[in-house]
């Protein structure tokens, strides 16, 4: 039998099914944290809010403020079939590529009738998604997708999860069509609590996309970029990060999405740039890592780009580890489950 090496054992790790899951803790910031210590190989048990011991005055603590549209609509066809859309990212005025089921059997040109009155028209199909035409300007769009949207959440979740539950207290930019979910488990108090010890927040903005749940190729090795998403890091986060790299303090990155922005905006001497782009970073063992210190994440699913990530900010052994001792003490994993805080 093939013995497989820690990254090998780590992509392909099996999760019971009791441990996905299925709503956050209340309150938030009460769920589970692992605390994994790159320097000693160690691992301490402590609940979220006590991210408080670990973050020194003076350090930044760097947030993703993209705020998850309504974007999974319904409708029908002129013939009376039922259809489904979940918008994945405008293309121009108008039009937007989208997941569309289902996708083979309605015709280029062919008008769909969504609940609430509106009408979007079939473009193109590519080989998973379409694009479509939306009968509406942006701002008509904003007010159908508050009125009959839905907000799109993983297939692993069963029950239907309010809105307000699958978005951070501090999502301020719509765009995304998942939630940044490392950043679920802060509340406005813990938020508050980490600015009064002399924490500085900062955000930036990185709409997450679908590609980010996407298994990754059989030659995953061989590629240097992975799916594209926008992100944005501001003039004032570039500098507070600066300022504090130089001063010595720590950059606690809250999640893969923000890792993705503050890496791919910042210089080889790890100075950060202020950036509005698109990143098509593919960060996995051997990354040269430039901007972050510590790094909060979830617990994420197999054969994915984010364990890669992780096991480059750590070492595939050690992350393994963290999994196995998670799943051996009944940790939540997953988008709405419990977190962990590599320092």
């Amino acid at each position: 039998m093939k013995h497989l090496s820690a990254l090998e054992e780590l992509l392909n790790y099996e999760l019971p099914k009791h441990l996905i899951a299925q709503k956050l803790s209340d309150p938030r910031d009460a769920c589970r944290l692992l605390v994994v210590h790159r320097d000693t190989g160690t691992l301490e048990d402590k609940r979220f809010y006590q991210i408080k011991d670990y973050v020194k005055p003076g350090d930044v603590l760097v947030l993703n403020n993209t705020k998850v549209l309504k974007a999974r609509i319904k409708g029908r066809r002129k013939t009376g079939g039922a259809v489904e859309i979940l918008l994945v990212r405008p293309l121009r005025d108008n039009v937007w590529e989208c997941l569309l089921k289902p996708l083979r059997k309605i015709k280029i040109g062919e008008v769909l009738l969504l609940n609430g009155g509106a009408e979007v028209k079939l473009l193109e199909r590519t080989e998973r998604t379409a694009i479509i035409e939306l009968g509406m300007s942006a701002q008509e769009l904003d007010s159908y997708l508050d009125d009959w949207g839905e907000v799109p959440t993983p297939p692993y979740i069963r029950r239907k999860v309010p809105a307000e539950e699958y978005q951070t207290v501090f999502a301020s930019k719509p765009g995304a069509v998942a939630a940044p979910t490392a950043g679920l488990h802060f509340t406005e108090n813990l938020l508050q609590d980490l600015k009064n010890m002399g924490v500085k927040i900062s955000y930036v903005t990185l709409h997450v996309a679908l590609g980010t749940f996407e298994s990754l190729a059989s030659d995953w090795q061989e590629k240097s970029e992975l799916h594209q998403e926008t992100f944005f890091v501001s003039a004032e986060t570039a500098k507070t990060v600066n300022e504090a790299k130089e001063s010595g303090h720590s950059v606690f990155a809250v999640g893969t999405t923000v890792v993705r922005s503050l890496e791919s905006a910042a210089c080889d001497d790890g100075k950060l740039n202020t950036v509005f782009s698109d990143t098509s970073l593919f960060i996995k063992p051997g990354y040269s890592w430039k901007v972050v210190d510590k790094l909060v994440t979830n617990f994420h699913l197999p054969q994915t780009s984010l364990l890669l990530l992780v096991s480059s900010f750590a070492t595939p052994d050690l992350i393994l580890k963290a999994y196995r001792h998670a799943i051996e003490e009944e940790y939540k994993f997953y988008s709405l489950g419990d977190a962990m805080l590599i320092l």
